[in-house]
């Protein structure tokens, strides 16, 4: 890949972004509250309060110039939806939908799935545990492709229980 691309992550307080940062890096550390952005290699954690105040739309929109993917994600153990219906397709980036602490005792991955769809009509899913390492490896790889055609083609390569159309 000659230019690395880069993706920002997106999603309510809790959501485990910052989490699921450490894991897609290789990190093992504790998650701290993020409180503004932060860069890490070809990451973008942002702070939840983007998503959940619509005051910080435009912090979300600014930053999704510097990036290549946008990865939404949903707390598996949520009932609330914190984006609006058709959020993903004010960001002309290539969408993930991720699919957050799918191995926890409380987790409705129906209910996520259903959520994430509202916001995201076209794209991939992917259900994810960062204490397992699910769904890691495909989150790295579907970040390497350029356009939301490839991302399709190399999801149709990965396991239907983690990828989802």
């Amino acid at each position: 890949m000659a230019k690395q691309n880069r993706a920002m992550l997106i999603g309510a307080i809790g959501a485990g972004k910052s989490t699921l940062t450490n894991k897609l890096l290789g990190r093992d550390v504790q998650a701290v509250k993020t409180q503004a952005l932060i860069y890490r290699d070809w990451i973008v954690d942002t702070p939840g309060e983007y998503t959940e105040n619509p005051l910080f739309y435009k912090n979300i929109m600014a930053t999704a110039l510097e990036v290549t993917h946008v990865l939404y994600l949903q707390d598996a153990t949520k009932k609330k939806n914190i984006f609006p219906p058709g959020f993903s397709t004010g960001i002309n980036k290539i969408p993930i939908g991720v699919i957050t602490k799918s191995d926890a005792e409380a987790a409705d991955i129906e209910r996520a799935k259903k959520k994430l769809k509202t916001v995201i009509p076209r794209g991939v899913m992917i259900i994810t545990s960062s204490v397992t390492g699910k769904g890691i490896e495909e989150i790295r790889k579907l970040v390497q492709c350029n356009s939301l055609e490839e991302v399709k083609s190399a999801a149709r390569e990965m396991d239907p229980d983690t990828v989802i159309f």
